[in-house]
């Protein structure tokens, strides 16, 4: 299991223990994270699963595939450098302590 933190917009913390494999937004799903809508069910098709990766753990992600910026276009709330979409980031070992900063809105 992987420890990632997601950071509501309010500033709630909840870190969550994660099964290897599983997307961001599948363990938000599963642990009631309120943040992320993933309107789509994680298909890369909608955007509303936009988070704030932690600046200086981008590297370690693979980069985003060309839907991914494709669909980070039309995000609600700001782009910034670190958006990314959390039903493209599966979770694996070497992200331990990673922490997600989630948006103030999603539509």
């Amino acid at each position: 299991m992987t420890h990632v933190t997601y950071i509501e917009a309010d500033g709630r913390e909840q870190t969550l223990d994660i099964q290897e494999g599983w997307s961001l937004l599948q363990a938000a799903f599963a642990h009631g994270i309120s943040g992320l809508i993933g309107e789509c069910g994680g298909a890369c098709s909608c955007g509303t699963c936009h988070c704030y990766v932690q600046q200086d753990r981008l590297q370690e992600l693979p980069p985003p595939s060309a839907g991914e910026l494709e669909m980070l276009e039309f995000v609600a709330s700001e782009r910034r450098d670190n958006s990314r979409l959390a039903c493209q980031i599966r979770v694996a070992p070497h992200l331990e302590g990673l922490v997600v900063h989630l948006p103030d809105t999603q539509t």
